[in-house]
């Protein structure tokens, strides 16, 4: 629906520049309201990932079945407000008769589950089982992430791994699957005081950053709320003839902490500076299981430096993806061939994402445009 709507649309402005017959602008349109509509089940659907899906995946014509724990909030009251968008409230775990629900008739599938909502393994193959049962889903994409004690020396992340645990058990059951790994929220960074990505007011009005990964070794980026909706959508496009069982890095870019730092201070015209510390400040009340996440981070990458996507494959050149695809405006930095903001070229690891889905926005314009607003929705009035 999304590529042919954009067709339509460019048909159209085109038709009226060539003086083309409404007529042939009738049939295009009539066509367009033919095809069938596709409905794509979601769990908790108002986390940054899966809203994002939401909202352009509503944008272009496909209906949208999305599980949430509460419909109270912001981000359900705006997704309720969205155009062919049904919300079904309740918990996953040990809820089959929801899950049942929530994928009967549907036929694409995007899966993001959390450990604040239960067992994620529990859940994660419970999903896999009902979407099996309904025997409609066409493409199933899973978000996932790396096991790194599967790769060698390095110990695992607790709330990583039990996610590579679910992919194996979806590979299994031979669903036709695509497994997504998301990088590093851009949407992370706040000047509360939450652990490892607070962006830290400093008296002088200058923001210091302070944790234990290495301050020159390149970590993945994404905006999370603007870009894998539209990197989603193309994979359902593609369909799983094309990425059946594959896994794709979902980062646009990627900027070591200095860099990270260097692009706050380029687009807000304030000192941002990157302080290593060997340990995460904790400074806040964290929810269960996330201080034993943040320990091994600290070890895995502050300690051994282990790359955050450890399989060899991301890191390899993809085939047939283009280099130096950067944001639409151009200014983004190009794998291997051009440069972005600040002279940064990113590694290879970006280039299936930014075949994707090539209208990304890389760190210094989420610096820029979005944390401000953000930190003013949290009450914060610095950029006043």
């Amino acid at each position: 629906p999304f590529f042919f709507f954009f067709f339509f649309l460019v048909l159209l402005s085109s038709s009226s520049s060539n003086q083309s017959s409404q007529k042939e602008i009738d049939i295009i349109f009539k066509r367009m309201i033919q095809q069938p509509r596709k409905t794509i089940a979601v769990v908790n659907a108002t986390g940054r990932q899966a809203a994002s899906l939401i909202r352009v995946a509503s944008a272009v014509g496909f209906a949208v079945r999305g599980q949430v724990h509460s419909l109270q909030g912001i981000i359900a009251k705006e997704l309720q407000g969205l155009e062919n968008v049904t919300l079904i409230e309740g918990p996953l775990l040990n809820n089959v008769p929801l899950m049942d629900i929530l994928f009967k008739g549907a036929h694409l599938a995007f899966i993001n589950t959390t450990s604040q909502a239960g067992d994620e393994v529990e859940i994660g193959c419970a999903l896999a089982n009902a979407a099996k049962r309904a025997a409609t889903i066409q493409h199933y994409i899973y978000s996932s992430m790396p096991d790194h004690s599967a790769h060698g020396q390095w110990p695992a992340l607790p709330l990583w791994s039990c996610k590579f645990t679910v992919e194996n058990y979806i590979r299994q059951l031979a669903l036709p699957a695509t497994f997504v790994y998301a990088g590093i929220y851009n949407n992370n960074f706040t000047s509360l005081p939450y652990p490892l990505f607070q962006m830290e007011l400093q008296s002088n009005g200058s923001f210091e950053w302070r944790a234990p990964f290495h301050p020159d070794v390149p970590l993945p980026w994404l905006d999370a709320e603007h870009d894998v909706g539209p990197a989603l959508l193309q994979i359902f496009k593609d369909g799983p003839k094309r990425w059946s069982g594959h896994q794709i890095a979902l980062t646009f870019e990627t900027l070591s902490p200095n860099q990270v730092c260097a692009a706050f201070s380029r687009a807000l015209g304030r000192r941002c500076r990157y302080r290593h510390l060997p340990k995460i400040e904790i400074k806040v009340p964290i929810p269960t299981g996330y201080k034993e996440q943040l320990e091994g981070i600290e070890i895995l990458f502050g300690q051994l430096r282990a790359p955050y996507y450890p399989q060899p494959e991301f890191n390899s050149p993809a085939v047939g993806s283009p280099k130096g695809l950067g944001p639409a405006n151009g200014k983004g930095a190009g794998a291997g061939v051009m440069q972005g903001p600040g002279g940064v070229v990113s590694l290879r690891v970006t280039d299936e994402a930014r075949h994707l889905w090539q209208g990304w926005r890389d760190m210094e314009e989420y610096a820029r445009e979005v944390f401000p607003v953000e930190e003013e929705a949290n009450g914060l009035d610095w950029m006043l």
